[in-house]
């Protein structure tokens, strides 16, 4: 009997260390690295008489038309453009029929240098007083040569509006480049939130600034539509000495405005917008970030400024990621990651985005906030307060793939693969977004990662760290 009751004893106890592995893998599952390879070919930018860089036809027609939000809540939007053979006006007629732009407003024109290039006139305009959700046509270049285009505005911040949201980074001009932004294309969303590494001009001898004008007219399709939020990366820089250019960001800042005033940032590198039912906030991995600094004490501030309550959905954008998994750019992010990690955290950001490495990955939810010179405690943990992670600098740019993943994969890697692509997240309400990845596969779009994401606010007790491949 005696026998019987051990053996029983054991049975049980072999029961439940059964159930608590199985109960433990379920809430910290394996990652997963695709073993999906794409076909080598060499990432060089496209010629510069490539259809995509064509310079529109007119005297003097406006080029790389480009918009982004003029301020903080989606009232306002700032038009910019280029004109090469003369400086013309920087007027745009606006309207919400292409028939009646019954509305103008007036702009600002720029110039630079840079080593052996000077560059065209660079126009600035922004259209306030917008209504929220409502498409609008403006039309630039009066005096020479009209061309005309339209935008929706984002729907006014509140918990209950839906937005689509894209994700591209490190996009650079290669034909991997064009393949990503023609699968993007296929099924645009309400903004694109752009991760940082345009042109990758600086790519090529002297820093050839006519690299921008390319790049300009060849993401025109899409960013005279749509407003894309930009955070600076390492190739917008641009601080070259040994060409006699130290001041940083020269080109980028130049060409593409941010809104940064209106959520008080002292800088263009950092600030927020508000999408609908997302409070969006850039970061600059390549400004001083330490504490006390302009960035820290910003951030600091502006995370006490999030109303969940309107804007449910908290992420945030930089260009170095913090969680990383390939040796391409390894722990380049901890300096940041030890500044803000906490503070992202605490404030429960749902998703964390970031480019840089040529790769995709997308994180579990977990965090290492413990970690302190004493305690020993240096291995990031499951967290459901944490933000999902995600990779997504695999625009498709002439340096090609970072294509060197680290062993083993570690605990908090949900997916990972280097191959080029983008994402899109749908926000659906206050508690449920869908994420999806798409790898440019042959020409064609396919979906290799997707998962459900559910909000830090009004969810914060729900594990989401499932893993939806399709490879």
């Amino acid at each position: 009997m005696e026998r019987i009751m051990k053996a029983a004893a054991t049975a049980v106890a072999v029961l439940l260390a059964v159930a608590v592995l199985v109960a433990e893998a379920a809430h910290h599952p394996r990652g997963v690295t695709s073993s999906y390879r794409r076909k080598l070919e060499a990432s060089e930018d496209m010629p510069l008489d490539a259809d995509v860089f064509a310079v529109p036809p007119g005297r003097n027609a406006p080029q790389q038309v480009h918009i982004t939000l003029g301020d903080q809540a989606g009232t306002a939007m700032t038009v910019s453009w280029v004109t090469v053979e003369a400086e013309g006006n920087s007027t745009v007629l606006y309207g919400r029929a292409m028939g009646r732009l019954d509305h103008a407003a007036e702009g600002t024109t720029t110039r630079y240098t840079f080593y052996n290039y000077t560059s065209g006139f660079i126009h600035h305009c922004t259209l306030a007083g917008l209504d929220h959700a409502t498409r609008y046509y403006y039309a630039v270049g009066f005096g020479d040569t009209v061309r005309t285009f339209w935008f929706t505005t984002p729907p006014r911040p509140g918990p209950d509006a839906s937005l689509r949201l894209g994700l591209i980074g490190d996009l650079g001009q290669t034909a991997d480049s064009n393949s990503t932004l023609a699968h993007y294309e296929q099924h645009p969303g309400d903004a694109v939130l752009f991760v940082g590494d345009l042109s990758y001009a600086d790519k090529h001898p002297f820093h050839d600034s006519n690299r921008w004008d390319t790049w300009g007219r060849f993401s025109e399709r899409s960013v005279a539509y749509q407003p894309w939020i930009w955070t600076a990366g390492n190739h917008e820089v641009e601080y070259a000495p040994e060409l006699g250019e130290t001041t940083a960001f020269k080109p980028f800042t130049h060409r593409y405005p941010t809104p940064y005033r209106a959520s008080g940032s002292s800088e263009p590198y950092w600030y927020s917008v508000k999408l609908g039912p997302a409070h969006i906030i850039v970061l600059s991995s390549y400004s001083a970030f330490g504490k006390y600094t302009p960035q820290f004490k910003w951030l600091e501030a502006e995370l006490q400024r999030v109303d969940r309550a309107v804007t449910p959905w908290l992420f945030i954008s930089t260009h170095v990621p913090w969680y990383n998994s390939n040796n391409f750019h390894f722990m380049e992010g901890e300096p940041m990651r030890v500044q803000f990690e906490k503070m992202a955290v605490d404030a429960r950001v749902d998703a964390v985005f970031a480019g840089h490495v040529h790769a995709y990955e997308r994180s579990h939810r977990y965090s290492n906030i413990k970690y302190n010179i004493t305690d020993g405690r240096c291995t990031p943990v499951a967290d459901r307060r944490a933000p999902v992670y995600v990779v997504i600098g695999d625009g498709g740019n002439i340096e090609g793939l970072a294509d060197e993943l680290t062993w083993p994969q570690p605990a908090y890697s949900a997916f990972r693969e280097y191959s080029f692509g983008h994402a899109v997240l749908d926000i659906k309400n206050r508690t449920h977004a869908y994420y999806a990845w798409y790898r440019n596969h042959d020409g064609n779009k396919v979906t290799a990662d997707a998962t459900w994401l559910t909000n830090r606010y009004h969810m914060p007790n729900h594990d989401d760290s499932s893993v939806h491949s399709n490879i």
